[in-house]
């Protein structure tokens, strides 16, 4: 049960806890593959879907442990390999990787997200923390967050106890003074509160916890 007394900021994930990702994901992966198709015949000939391009993607997943907390250089390298074998010049792969992230950034929030928001942020320090690559200021809300925690910038991601206390100091408050409002069971909530926070489980599909 929660205590609220002791909430002093509110730490949110962003992804399908406040928008669903995959028509994102599924929007910048079919712009990367238009732009392909404009610059990079070759690749886009090769890598004709966002389903082979994946393929790819899980094969410097496999090769390069190092980038799993980084999903934009996990996305960069893969598009590098991608062009490197199809023929096409690796170095296109920082241009695509921005066409990606720019659509990337599109996202349709939940019905209920901006005014829960708004209304949390009038009251608590809000701190953006996520595994995911969207910004929260190029999304368009970065006036509602005190800060904006990654786990690309910071070098570890959830379930890992370090990035929410960078999470807690940002709001410049206790980790039990933290509640962290997330969708992933084992990311948010177990992560969350082994770091000694509070936890809500955002659960939008009913799913049964496990």
């Amino acid at each position: 049960m929660l205590n609220t007394l002791h909430i002093k900021a509110i730490s949110f994930d962003l992804d399908d806890t406040l928008w669903p990702v995959w028509p994102a994901i599924e929007r910048a992966e079919a712009t990367l593959l238009q732009w392909l198709t404009d610059h990079a015949p070759a690749t886009a000939a090769r890598y004709p879907s966002s389903a082979a391009l994946r393929e790819v993607r899980g094969q410097v997943e496999s090769e390069r442990p190092d980038l799993l907390h980084d999903l934009s250089a996990l996305r960069r390298e893969s598009i590098r390999l991608a062009l490197h074998h199809a023929g096409d010049d690796p170095a296109l792969a920082e241009h695509a990787f921005e066409a990606f992230f720019a659509a990337r950034q599109r996202v349709d929030f939940y019905p209920d997200a901006m005014s829960a928001l708004t209304r949390l942020a009038a009251r608590y320090p809000l701190v953006a923390l996520t595994n995911g690559n969207a910004d929260v200021h190029l999304v368009g809300i970065g006036h509602l967050f005190h800060a904006a925690i990654s786990a690309r910038e910071f070098g570890f991601a959830k379930p890992d106890p370090r990035i929410f206390h960078a999470a807690a100091l940002a709001a410049q408050v206790g980790p039990h003074e933290v509640l962290h409002v997330g969708d992933d069971p084992l990311m948010d909530v177990v992560g969350a509160v082994s770091a000694g926070m509070q936890s809500v489980w955002v659960n939008r599909a009913g799913h049964d916890w496990n």
